[in-house]
């Protein structure tokens, strides 16, 4: 027994190894093929301590929750998670007990922070302990990725249901984790949307950046301003039937955001990308003529008419009733391309426009050409330029950055979904370059940006614009596995980052991506599990 239970430690070992992740003890004696390694999850987790005894769910398998609302809400949300693959009742109670699956919300531990968890696995027990909600959610997004892919499936499968023994210790780099769907070039129902929202919260990215308006389409009711979203939202490229969200369908997606612990970035883009507007309203354009609507995919020909008073009467009317449906701290007002509007124009209309977001209680973010005007104090730019950006172009930036203007790192060739992995991808763009696995993970926000204090950064995301995206296979195939490694960028402790580490990880979630039904790029950069 002895000859057949040493090379299978060694293989624990090196797995937990080529994590590039802290570890401390090793793997029990008894470990079993099917134990997924404590540190081979995505984020890297921030310190692993892989020693003890695995935990085997059974049939008698309890999951003991703290007499809380959101402890007993999150036990509910992992109940149904495990019960369809493993075919167990898995009970949810409050019973106090030290076995089972343990959720617990304590404050004691100040260093976790609100997002940070504690994750021990024994013989007896797992238990995942954090200060708040959030900590607790994560904590059981790594207990799904240490259990077999199977688990994912919807139908009862033979196990087993082991979780390796150690203790993980994890807390996030940066606050913001986002990623950005864009619903104006195509529009995405409320179901599309919460399918992403899902595979958004398996990797902890806590924002989701909705991009509602655009030249193609205006996807938000707004009452005071009906035709926006029945006009103005009536197609998207290439002339499509389009569509809008409800007031009820958008608070139906900031509730299950909420749910799943991200919260809503709602995007209206001005002064630019802002045809559907002017199609919508003549007297929102300077000659008082509306344009056709556009169904194309050029930019940089629309702006909103930055001398007239109505202007701002639409902008204060669209800002006050996206901000009430909205409960998140952030309100983005674009500010990109604005290729029609004057540079004077643009300072004028950022000038007026970043006091009425303010006025309804939000923080201003904006893509980083808003640093070309004043931004407000607190704002927030998004840089989304390229590692060949000019030099003066990244010191505007910067020099924001320096004066209190925090960062959020989109760089275009690194994290944009949109652009084509190689040559040969059937979908999206490449106007930023080709953009693969690697090269959309080997990079690191600490240092990104040239002159920008690290502490300026809040954090990144991953914006995926929809020009060639129109379906949910077309949102698998462009996001994974390129999310995951943006995801962990944004969690992860700068030392665990190391590409030949993480592609082993990374090769790893494929079977999870099967068994949910992701439809993802097999990148030959990955060393994929044999079909």
């Amino acid at each position: 027994m002895r000859q057949h239970r040493t090379p299978r430690l060694l293989g624990t070992l090196l797995l937990v190894a080529a994590a590039g992740i802290s570890v401390v003890g090793a793997a029990p004696a008894a470990a079993d093929r099917t134990v997924t390694p404590l540190g081979q999850v995505v984020p890297a987790p921030a310190s692993v301590d892989a020693s003890g005894s695995p935990y085997r769910i059974t049939g008698g398998t309890r999951i003991r929750v703290d007499d809380s609302r959101e402890a007993r809400r999150i036990g509910s949300y992992l109940a149904e998670v495990l019960r369809p693959s493993t075919g167990y009742r898995l009970p949810v109670t409050d019973d106090s007990g030290r076995d089972g699956i343990r959720l617990q919300l304590t404050r004691k531990d100040a260093a976790l922070g609100e997002e940070g968890y504690r994750l021990k696995s024994g013989k007896g027990a797992v238990t995942i302990t954090a200060r708040g909600p959030a900590g607790l959610f994560h904590g059981v997004q790594t207990l799904r990725q240490l259990l077999p892919a199977a688990v994912e499936k919807d139908s009862a499968q033979p196990g087993p249901w082991l979780v390796a023994g150690g203790t993980i210790t994890d807390t996030p780099r940066y606050g913001y984790r986002g990623a950005m769907l864009d619903v104006s070039r195509h529009f995405f129902t409320v179901d599309q949307v919460k399918r992403y929202i899902d595979q958004l919260a398996l990797y902890k990215v806590n924002k989701l950046h909705l991009h509602l308006s655009d030249d193609q389409g205006w996807r938000i009711a707004i009452d005071s301003w009906p035709r926006l979203a029945t006009y103005g939202g009536s197609t998207q490229v290439g002339g499509g039937p389009g569509g809008y969200y409800t007031k009820a369908q958008y608070k139906d997606i900031v509730k299950y955001a909420t749910s799943r612990y991200l919260e809503v970035v709602p995007e209206i883009d001005m002064p630019g990308h802002t045809n559907a507007a002017l199609a919508s309203y003549a007297e929102l354009n300077c000659d008082g003529v509306a344009p056709p609507l556009y169904t194309g995919t050029e930019v940089g020909f629309s702006s909103l008419c930055v001398d007239k008073p109505v202007t701002y009467d639409f902008v204060d009317d669209v800002i006050r009733e996206l901000a009430a449906l909205t409960p998140g701290e952030y309100l983005h007002i674009g500010g990109d391309e604005a290729h029609s509007t004057s540079h004077e124009d643009y300072v004028a209309f950022m000038d007026k426009v970043q006091p009425i977001v303010a006025k309804y209680g939000k923080t201003v973010v904006g893509w980083h050409q808003l640093t070309g005007a004043t931004p407000a104090k607190g704002a927030l730019a998004q840089y989304w330029g390229l590692d060949s950006t000019s030099a003066a172009e990244k010191e505007q930036v910067a020099a924001a950055a320096r004066n209190g203007t925090g960062l959020i790192l989109s760089p275009a060739d690194r994290v944009y979904l949109d652009m084509k992995y190689t040559k040969d991808t059937p979908l999206g763009l490449d106007w930023a370059g080709y953009v693969e696995v690697q090269r959309s993970y080997d990079w690191d926000p600490g240092n990104y940006l040239p002159g920008a204090p690290g502490s300026s950064v809040q954090g990144v995301e991953a914006p995926l614009w929809t020009e060639t995206v129109s379906t949910s296979a077309h949102i698998d195939y462009m996001a994974f596995p390129r999310l995951p490694g943006v995801a962990e960028l944004g969690w992860s402790p700068a030392s665990t980052h190391d590409w030949d580490a993480y592609k082993v990880r990374l090769a790893a979630q494929g079977p999870r991506w099967d068994a949910l039904g992701i439809g993802y790029y097999r990148s030959p950069q990955v060393p994929w599990p044999a079909e």
